[in-house]
């Protein structure tokens, strides 16, 4: 049920009134005459949005409209590279960004209940750090927010809310939460137990089937994995579709091992590498999508752990380059490159080229996103990736230049596993909290 102020429905009846009036062909002499001064042959200009919206729900007395699912809505398309759904997956995203938006209004209520406040300098810096990765400043990331159907305020609202949570679970929860060394020592001993047995860090968007729906569901679960192999965000996806605890988290299913998963998942998850995507995978109660993150063995030295030195050989695209002309850069580029003899020799190739070179020490090669740790782990010193980059951004090579390899496997690092447990911890907490929340809220639909 939706209430409104006598003055806004007021104004919301005289904008619905005007609708059959402007319908029909009226002489002006018919036209009723008013306080106003309306000309009887009226002319709209500038777009059909209203002013005023109707909203969604109250949740507690405060609005969420249209506009605002549709503003976070367009939030999640920049995120996913504006990779278009199908209908049906525009309305499952719908309900999921409206159920979004009040759980996100709960908690800026409940901050507020405990006079927390934000300060606004530090949204606007949030804000202006965001704008950064997109290579704008805060004043053009607004325009290009709005030029995509979101606007720089729905982005400050999200920043807000999860600062007003953090903060909230960060004194009434976090502070409040405490790790025992009998709890470390025990992970430490299952470490120990299962030295050399394989682990995976996994991904996970999880939908409930049953034997009637799962068909469907399957599909839908196809069409996501489709909009992520386009380039999609799997943790945005996540976040949004996945029905698993792990959606808060991105879908971070963390360190398991494959007996600790669903048969189908765990028999998958042995197959994987890092970086793989797979799915559907059929397992008990519904459909789930993987991504292999990583892989490892416990208490085990790996060649990924190795730190490298390295150079950088980057070459620019000029502006509006296509993608058939950066191909065609790309392959002179690698062309001449392949010709480096060394990192010694890399600084005269890049000058030929006008390209530019970066050195760097001390990159642990677990850092470097999976396909080039595939590339670098074969690679001899003095030897040069293949070419990768973008049409938008333009080309680069890496130089290994040194390697220093792990030795011995890397011994339980005890602060790491205390803040693990007391992560996970303070997330089992804070869905009570969020839930409790729901329950105790008046929530009104319009």
């Amino acid at each position: 049920m939706t209430k409104f102020s006598t003055m806004t429905g007021l104004i919301a009846l005289a904008a619905v009134g005007a609708v059959p009036v402007l319908a029909q062909t009226v002489p002006d002499s018919e036209v009723p005459t008013t306080s106003l001064n309306i000309p009887g042959n009226v002319q709209l200009y500038g777009d059909a949005t209203p002013n005023v919206y109707r909203p969604s729900a109250t949740v507690n007395g405060e609005i969420i409209t249209s506009t605002d699912i549709a503003q976070r809505m367009a939030l999640i398309r920049i995120a996913n590279n504006n990779v278009e759904l199908p209908p049906e997956e525009i309305e499952r995203l719908r309900n999921q960004v409206f159920s979004n938006l009040i759980d996100e209004k709960l908690q800026i209520q409940e901050a507020k209940a405990a006079e927390i406040t934000i300060d606004e300098n530090v949204v606007n810096d949030q804000f202006a750090r965001l704008a950064t990765r997109f290579k704008q400043t805060p004043e053009q990331f607004s325009e290009y927010l709005a030029s995509k159907g979101s606007s720089a305020a729905a982005v400050k609202q999200q920043i807000r809310g999860e600062f007003a949570w953090d903060r909230l679970l960060s004194r009434n929860i976090q502070s409040t939460t405490n790790v025992s060394t009998d709890e470390v020592d025990l992970i430490v001993k299952q470490l120990e137990a299962s030295k050399g047995q394989d682990e995976f860090h996994l991904g996970e968007i999880y939908l409930s089937a049953t034997p009637d729906n799962i068909a469907a569901v399957t599909e839908n679960a196809r069409k996501i994995i489709q909009a992520l192999q386009a380039g999609g965000s799997f943790a945005a996806y996540a976040r949004q579709f996945s029905e698993a605890s792990t959606a808060v988290v991105g879908g971070d299913l963390g360190w398991v091992k494959a007996a600790q998963l669903p048969g189908s998942m765990g028999e998958a998850a042995t197959q994987m590498q890092p970086g793989q995507l797979v799915g559907p995978v059929e397992v008990p109660g519904g459909i789930s999508i993987m991504l292999m993150i990583d892989r490892r063995q416990v208490l085990t030295a790996d060649p990924r752990d190795a730190v490298l030195s390295l150079k950088q050989i980057s070459l620019d695209f000029p502006a509006g380059t296509t993608q058939e002309k950066a191909s065609e850069l790309a392959g002179k580029f690698a062309e001449a490159t392949r010709a480096i003899a060394g990192c010694g020799g890399a600084d005269a190739v890049a000058q030929q080229l006008g390209a530019s070179v970066v050195s760097r020490d001390n990159i642990e090669m677990r850092a470097l996103p999976a396909p080039l740790q595939a590339t670098l782990v074969n690679l001899q010193v003095g030897q040069t990736t293949q070419p990768f980059g973008a049409a938008n951004e333009g080309v680069s090579v890496l130089v290994l230049c040194g390697r220093d390899m792990p030795q011995t496997a890397t011994a339980p690092n005890l602060e790491q596993i205390e803040q693990k447990l007391l992560e996970e911890k303070v997330n089992k907490r804070a869905q009570r909290y969020l839930r409790d929340l729901r329950r105790d809220a008046v929530i009104e639909y319009s």
